[in-house]
């Protein structure tokens, strides 16, 4: 599991599923770094969520190992809903915003989605690919969240504490994953 690469709004704002949101220069020198670490393993498949930022991410990654990119919608960012593209700033003090930080497992964005629902997506769609790639590496490149969700599955924590791990730009979670679950061997790895 990769996280995209670092894009301008890193940080400042919830960009969530915005559509034309792009890698910025350090972002793209994030990606190629990446690239040339994933490379030297091989892997055998390479797939990403549909938004720019992760598909730039993974086409990096694709073109260092000689992959095409395969697109996977269970790998997409959680839909924010209402609170995409709003500034971190504004949602401060925010109800209903501390309360998704604090109760993740119960909350749900303002027309958007549950974290529950987008751990369910995440676990479901890495349990067919441990079948259909059985022995092989896969990489998938996606979000913050969406990796946090799928690390908490697998470590039996509650989506409650979801914030208390950090996955960055750039960075490689490593699970295994097959018939008889998951396990998490590495998290938040970076390539120098």
């Amino acid at each position: 599991m990769i996280r995209h690469a670092s894009h301008e709004d890193i940080g400042s704002r919830l960009s969530g599923r915005l559509p034309n949101l792009a890698l910025s220069m350090a972002g793209r020198a994030e990606a190629e770094t990446l690239a040339r670490g994933i490379a030297a393993e091989m892997p055998d498949a390479i797939q990403s969520s549909p938004v720019l930022r992760a598909r730039q991410t993974a086409e990096a990654v694709a073109d260092a190992c000689g992959h095409g990119v395969g697109i996977a919608d269970a790998l997409e960012e959680v839909d924010f809903g209402d609170w995409t593209g709003r500034y971190f700033d504004d949602l401060e003090g925010d109800p209903d915003w501390d309360f998704w930080n604090t109760h993740r497992s119960q909350a749900s964005t303002p027309s958007g989605e549950s974290m529950k629902a987008a751990q369910d997506r995440v676990r479901a769609h890495v349990a067919a690919m441990a079948r259909d790639y059985r022995g092989k590496t896969l990489v998938m490149v996606t979000h913050c969240d969406i990796i946090r969700a799928l690390v908490a599955a697998i470590l039996g924590l509650t989506l409650d504490n979801i914030l208390r791990f950090d996955v960055g730009p750039a960075s490689v979670t490593r699970v295994e994953a097959g018939d008889w679950g998951a396990r998490l061997t590495r998290l938040n790895e970076r390539f120098a």
